[in-house]
């Protein structure tokens, strides 16, 4: 695609996704109708992920005061320069700033050590769907880069050790390996680097893919937080030993983001192309109508018939019976939208009580009788699921590159090419300096650890390698 940035632009506005740029506030967009339905059902995958793990769903006021706030300090200095400050009510200076929630951790610590009193009521798994707000100062992207992220879903989990936080990490990285392998969107993870991890974090872990201009784009991370959060609070709980201790936490998100890689990642040049586990309509159907009223009943009535006929069957169904506009008109639109899979239904399919299926992301067309409408319906879906899956991971092998070249990587990262992994001594000042040379951004180290080769060397000091370290272009 060779102009990605256009194509995201046009299409969510051709395909009524989102309205950006109109909204009289720079970094704020607004979900429209049939974007809202994508967002609802891609929710609700991350919901009953979540819900099936024994997650609770809370939900947090927006407003936090600044003394919650600063109360870690390392997660303060890590978004002071970021935080929108309520600072009047009506006329009135209030007493306290309020910091529109830039992330929850520690109002959600704070109101913790409320309701946690002891390690028998652990583990316990919190997480809410909200607005997050950040100033960000680096030119704004729809979905991508924004100053109110709607679609935040934040984790945050109380643990009675270190180990049992771990665990939540590992548990946390396959609920979001099953979230994305849902959607078909391929991802590599990645352990951030120290000086790249989350604030108030002992470690983070990154899911990050490919969009189709090269650029990396990260879509989930996951924190072990330690202790810091429930020492700032002076948080402590009941152990089986009966001492009072701090408990041990993790957090971890996913954002509009998730979206915006659906679109990226599977979309073409004629629009959107929707995984039908998703899509919020996955057949379309539309009448080919003559000029004949009897003729026109007909079809109409044997469409009907169809439509009543998937509907039972469970599909979500929607008919384009608009007299205005000419089928060809149709088709553009609902191609636009990503709908997976259409049906033409004219004289021809009514006499001889057909179907004419046309797949979205192939084009092609296939005929089906009306008795086999919804084995042959569920066939192709299943199809058009397993095509842009492989399509997508064909894509973003392609956009992998391991070298020992860091000429090698700075090449691939500066033509936008994707990824690239080289040989890395460990020391934050060798992979601070590969960034400046490679013109990129390091995203971490190989999660799980991948084993290095003897006699490889880091190729700025020399140093035997203990890791593969991820470049790239970021968003």
């Amino acid at each position: 695609m060779s102009d990605f940035p256009r194509w995201f632009d046009w299409v969510i506005e051709a395909a009524e996704v989102y309205d950006y740029g109109r909204y009289p506030v720079k970094g704020m967009g607004v979900w429209m109708p049939y974007g809202f339905q994508i967002r609802r059902r891609v929710l609700e995958v991350i919901r009953g992920l979540l819900d099936s793990t024994g997650h609770e769903e809370v939900l947090f006021p927006l407003l936090i005061p600044e003394h919650l706030l600063r109360r870690e300090s390392e997660h303060i200095r890590g978004f002071e320069g970021e935080v929108y400050w309520v600072t009047h009510g009506g006329r009135e200076e209030l007493d306290v700033k309020l910091a529109l929630r830039p992330t929850s951790e520690t109002s959600i610590t704070y109101m913790e050590t409320f309701w946690i009193k002891s390690y028998r009521q652990l583990p316990k798994k919190y997480y809410q769907v909200v607005s997050i707000f950040r100033y960000e100062t680096k030119a704004t992207r729809p979905m991508i880069r924004l100053r109110e992220v709607t679609t935040f879903k934040e984790a945050h989990t109380v643990h009675e050790s270190f180990e049992d936080a771990e665990r939540q990490v590992l548990e946390a990285i396959e609920v979001y390996k099953a979230i994305f392998d849902r959607l078909l969107i391929p991802y590599v993870i990645s352990k951030r680097p120290e000086w790249d991890k989350f604030a108030g974090a002992l470690y983070t872990i990154a899911f990050d893919t490919v969009m189709p201009d090269g650029r990396a784009l990260q879509i989930g991370t996951v924190h072990h937080l330690g202790q810091s959060f429930t020492r700032a609070f002076d948080f402590r709980i009941q152990m089986r030993d009966e001492r009072l201790d701090h408990p041990w936490q993790t957090s971890y998100g996913v954002s509009d983001r998730v979206v915006a890689s659906l679109i990226a990642v599977h979309g073409d040049d004629r629009g959107l192309v929707i995984p039908p586990s998703v899509a919020p309509i996955q057949v379309v159907i539309v009448p080919i109508t003559p000029g004949d009223e009897e003729k026109r009943g007909r079809v109409l009535s044997y469409t009907a018939r169809v439509a009543e006929r998937l509907e039972k069957a469970g599909f979500r169904v929607h008919v384009d019976d608009r007299e205005w506009e000419r089928p060809g008109a149709k088709f553009y639109y609902w191609e636009a939208k990503g709908v997976p899979l259409r049906v033409e239904i004219g004289l021809r399919e009514a006499e001889e009580e057909t179907l004419t299926i046309a797949r979205r992301d192939t084009l092609e067309k296939v005929e089906a009788p009306l008795g086999e409408a919804e084995g042959r319906i569920r066939e192709l879906m299943a199809q058009v699921e397993s095509n842009l899956r492989r399509r997508a991971q064909s894509f973003f092998k392609e956009r992998l590159l391991r070298t020992d070249s860091l000429e090698d990587a700075g090449e691939w990262v500066e033509s936008r090419r994707g990824i690239a992994e080289v040989p890395w001594c460990g020391r934050e000042s060798c992979g601070l300096e590969m960034e400046e040379r490679v013109n990129g951004k390091v995203l971490g180290t190989p999660w799980p650890e991948e084993p290095v080769e003897d006699g490889k060397r880091c190729p700025v000091c020399g140093r035997p390698a203990v890791a593969w370290i991820r470049l790239a272009k970021t968003y």
